[in-house]
């Protein structure tokens, strides 16, 4: 193992002494997406497929033990604004567990996370992108036909986080195409893990929770980063956002560090914890501040 691990740090040094030398010699600029491209390039050859399998698996059972509690609590909520802003808060606490982040994953090998206390803990609003105000007042008045949901992290993030709202979305009529990455990168959730939660979380029915899940889709993004190059997206998922009319990139790596200002021909929302210091200096806000971006666009 230490061999491997030598030979990876090695590598690793000898890609970047080549971009100090010529940035343009890895196919680009030395972008945040190339650069995660190259590292896990770089991880895959030598042998580090899927390094954070064994804690996916254990959080997405743990998740899953907490789904119909969170969802319940959620639906007790008879104020429809007030039901959106908490569930917008789960997606926050959610996407704490991040094992991309050096000093989550700190905190996380030693205490561990509890999602009911990680949202007890969101930083007080106004956070430093701060749109939830102008989407409650579209809620209500603006259904959505189809809504694609770039999902980021395994366990609390898309179980706990992301699923109670794309079942908010379903209930309201609202057909869902959920986008995971086709092949593992830190603890993202993969295509094929989101297929078996999904297929865990539905009762005899088929419904997750008492809601019809017939218009949930599951697409393969084709996608294998922490981050995305939405021009690269594989012709599944090409095809399913084609008639969107709202998008949701969710976590730092999507929603912040590579598409915050990405603009659509339909709605968008980019939703993300700032985990980063770096992050958060350019922002102008604190570590662990939230972003909320809703954009509409006028038909």
């Amino acid at each position: 193992m230490l061999i491997v691990e030598l030979k990876s740090l090695l590598k690793g040094t000898e890609i970047l002494e080549d971009l100090k030398k010529d940035p343009e010699s890895h196919g680009g600029p030395p972008d945040c997406i190339l650069l995660c491209r190259i590292r896990e390039q770089v991880l895959r050859e030598l042998g580090f497929r899927d390094i954070f399998k064994k804690v996916k698996d254990e959080e997405n059972a743990k998740a899953i033990l907490l789904f119909e509690d969170v969802v319940c609590l959620n639906d007790s909520i008879e104020d429809e604004g007030q039901r959106l802003e908490n569930l917008v808060r789960g997606i926050f606490a959610g996407n704490i567990f991040d094992l991309g982040s050096a000093k989550l994953a700190e905190i996380f090998a030693k205490d561990g996370m509890s999602f009911l206390a990680s949202c007890q803990n969101i930083v007080p609003r106004p956070w430093v992108i701060d749109d939830l105000d102008t989407l409650k007042l579209k809620w209500s008045r603006k259904p959505w036909k189809k809504a694609v949901i770039f999902v980021d992290n395994s366990g609390a993030d898309i179980i706990l986080g992301i699923l109670p709202f794309a079942r908010e979305l379903l209930r309201r009529g609202t057909q869902v195409v959920l986008a995971a990455n086709d092949l593992p990168s830190i603890n993202d959730v993969t295509y094929a893990e989101l297929l078996e939660i999904i297929a865990k979380l539905k009762d005899e029915n088929g419904q997750l929770v008492g809601v019809d899940t017939s218009n949930l889709l599951i697409a393969n993004s084709g996608n294998d980063l922490p981050v995305i190059d939405l021009s690269r997206v594989s012709q599944e998922l090409a095809y399913l956002a084609s008639d969107a009319d709202l998008v949701i990139l969710e976590g730092m790596g999507r929603g912040i560090e590579t598409n915050l200002y990405a603009q659509f021909k339909c709605d968008s929302l980019k939703i993300g914890m700032v985990k980063h210091p770096e992050v958060a200096q350019f922002l102008g806000g604190r570590l662990y501040d939230c972003v909320f971006k809703y954009n509409e666009v006028l038909s």
